[in-house]
């Protein structure tokens, strides 16, 4: 059964790229604009995210220019160019492949067909200063995954960051390195605080299953439920229009 957490943080990844997709004064944005209305009627329990928000506390650091910056996966190395164009810090951005996907009841990691990690990483391990990002430290499987798949000499020389994450799980990722979130929320998973992506509500690929087609968000009920409660219903049939108007739906 999926807990709903004390706090919801929405990350509005929606909004700018449709309204560059499709116009300002276009039905897909008004769809989405709508969609923010409404999962924003629980203001005590939901909070909506800005990429501005999260990218300026990054930015309140100070870094000299890595060698390399390692995206994981398109997210990872879209928050590594977003950085770049705002700090300088990321000056030789490269991405890897890595994910987590449902196998039962459990989560595993998959590169998506791509090399296993060691391989993805072995060409970086000789930089003088490695940059590791990522979008989200939830759980932390990834972000952690990847650092200690770089070995103990290059991990001694990286450094880890993302917009968002849980306290807990980035203690687990600073036990092994340094790391930087641009919003840190603190609690336990999924009990007191669970993030999403607005995308992820109307894309198929924000769950990816072992041997299955993947799923957009609205397309699991049960989890619609434990975070819109009684709002669920109206929020998975936005969600569904949406997906048709953006053409995510299958």
């Amino acid at each position: 059964m999926t807990p709903t957490p004390r706090l919801l943080y929405v990350h509005d990844d929606l909004t700018d790229e449709t309204r560059e997709r499709y116009g300002a004064d276009s039905e897909a944005l008004r769809g989405v604009r709508a969609l923010f209305a409404l999962i924003a009627r629980d203001g005590r329990r939901i909070r909506i995210l800005s990429l501005e928000e999260q990218l300026a506390g990054l930015a309140r650091g100070r870094h000299a220019p890595f060698a390399v910056a390692v995206g994981i996966g398109r997210a990872g190395e879209r928050v590594a160019r977003q950085v770049q164009s705002r700090t300088g810090w990321f000056p030789a951005i490269e991405r890897i492949e890595l994910t987590r996907e449902e196998d039962g009841d459990r989560y595993a990691l998959s590169t998506l067909g791509r090399p296993p990690l060691e391989v993805q990483l072995a060409g970086f391990g000789q930089a003088s200063r490695i940059a590791v990002v990522d979008d989200t430290i939830f759980s932390g499987l990834t972000m952690t995954a990847t650092l200690k798949a770089l070995g103990p000499a290059a991990l001694a020389r990286a450094h880890a960051f993302c917009l968002r994450a849980v306290a807990e799980s980035l203690a687990s990722v600073t036990a092994l390195c340094p790391a930087t979130a641009g919003f840190v929320a603190s609690g336990r998973l999924l009990e007191d605080v669970s993030f999403i992506n607005a995308s992820g509500l109307v894309r198929r690929g924000a769950i990816r299953r072992v041997g299955q087609s993947p799923l957009a968000f609205y397309e699991r009920p049960e989890w619609m439920r434990a975070w819109f409660l009684a709002e669920a219903e109206e929020v998975t049939a936005h969600c569904g229009a949406l997906a048709r108007l953006l053409g995510e739906a299958g």
